[in-house]
C-alpha cells in the first residue's frame, strides 16, 4: 500500500483574536444602545412638554357668565293657531324665538339673632343663684357682652387645672344655657401673682391657659359648637384686686366666660345694660 502522506495543518496560536474582536464589538454595541437610551432629545422633550402643559391648562371655553340659582326658561308658542303669521314653516325669515328668563332664587333671610342678652343673663343668673350668694360667682353685663366670673377654687385645686366634681355640674348647666346660642364664647384664665415653677406650669401663664382650656374642653363635651369657643391665658397680668392680701388673691384666681355681643346686640344698644343678679 502506498502510504498517504500526512499534511499536518499548521497550528495557528493566534485564533484568539477572533474570540477578543468578537468581544469587543459587542462591548461597543452595549455602550452605543446605553448611550442612545440614556440621551435626551431637547426638541422632543420640549414638545411633549407643551402638549401636555395645553392638555391639563386648558383656557376658558366661554366668557358668559354661570347663573347661579335655579333659572326656568319658557318659550312663546310658535306653532298651532296661536302662532303669529309671520312664525309659519312657510315664513322664509321666521322672528327670533323670545326667550324670558325667571330667577327663582330664594330670598335672603335675615340671620338668626337668638336670645336677647337680657334674657340670656337673666337665665345665667337663676342657674348660679346658689353660687352668687356665696360669693364664688359673678354674673355681669358690659361693653364686651355677658361676663361669668368663677372663682378658681370652686373649680380647680390649688396649682392644679383639673376641674373638680363640683364644677362640673355647675357647668353642665351654663352649657346647657350658651349651647343654642349664636354669640362667640371666650374662657379667660387669671391667676394671682404669686410665682409657680413646676413641671408642668412652668409658669402663671401656663396654669391660667390650662383651666381656660379645661372649661372649653368641658364645654364641647356638652355639644357647645367648638368654632365659637376659645381659651386665653392672662396670668396675673389682669387683676381686679390688690395682690398684697390673701383676699385679693382670691379674687384674682378667677375663670371669666365672656359671651360676646354680636352686632344686631350693639346696633339695639343693649350690651351695657346691667340685669338683677
Amino acid at each position: 500500500m502506498a502510504r498517504r502522506r500526512r499534511h499536518q495543518e499548521q497550528e495557528h496560536h493566534e485564533r484568539w483574536l477572533v474570540s477578543y474582536a468578537d468581544f469587543i464589538t459587542l462591548l461597543f454595541a452595549f455602550f452605543v444602545v446605553m448611550y442612545s437610551i440614556s440621551s435626551v432629545n431637547e426638541g422632543k422633550y420640549r414638545v411633549l412638554s407643551s402638549t401636555l402643559t395645553g392638555a391639563f391648562v386648558t383656557p376658558a371655553q366661554s366668557m358668559d357668565p354661570i347663573q347661579i340659582g335655579e333659572q326656568v326658561r319658557t318659550q312663546m308658542p310658535v306653532s298651532g293657531e296661536y302662532a303669529a303669521p309671520d312664525a309659519r314653516p312657510d315664513n322664509p325669515n321666521p322672528p327670533p324665538i323670545v326667550e324670558t328668563v325667571q330667577d327663582e332664587t330664594p330670598p335672603v333671610t335675615a340671620p338668626v339673632t337668638g336670645k336677647p342678652l337680657a334674657a340670656v343673663e337673666k337665665e345665667l343668673t337663676e342657674s348660679l343663684s346658689g353660687f352668687i350668694d356665696k360669693d364664688l360667682v359673678s354674673v355681669n353685663r358690659t361693653e364686651r357682652g355677658i361676663e361669668v366670673e368663677m372663682k378658681s377654687k370652686m373649680l380647680f385645686s390649688s396649682g392644679s387645672a383639673r376641674l373638680s366634681r363640683d364644677a362640673l355640674g355647675v357647668l353642665k348647666g351654663v352649657a346647657r344655657i350658651i349651647k343654642p346660642l349664636p354669640n362667640q364664647i371666650r374662657v379667660e384664665g387669671h391667676t394671682d401673682n404669686v410665682p409657680i415653677k413646676t413641671v408642668t406650669f412652668p409658669s402663671n401663664w401656663e396654669l391660667s391657659a390650662a383651666r381656660a382650656a379645661s372649661v372649653v374642653h368641658l364645654f364641647t363635651r356638652f355639644d357647645v359648637n367648638s368654632s365659637r369657643m376659645a381659651a386665653i391665658g392672662f396670668g396675673e397680668f389682669r387683676p381686679i384686686a390688690t395682690n398684697e392680701q390673701e383676699e385679693g388673691r382670691q379674687k384674682n384666681r378667677r375663670v371669666a366666660m365672656v359671651i360676646m355681643a354680636g352686632e344686631h346686640e350693639r346696633m339695639l344698644g343693649s350690651i351695657s345694660e346691667s340685669g338683677d343678679n
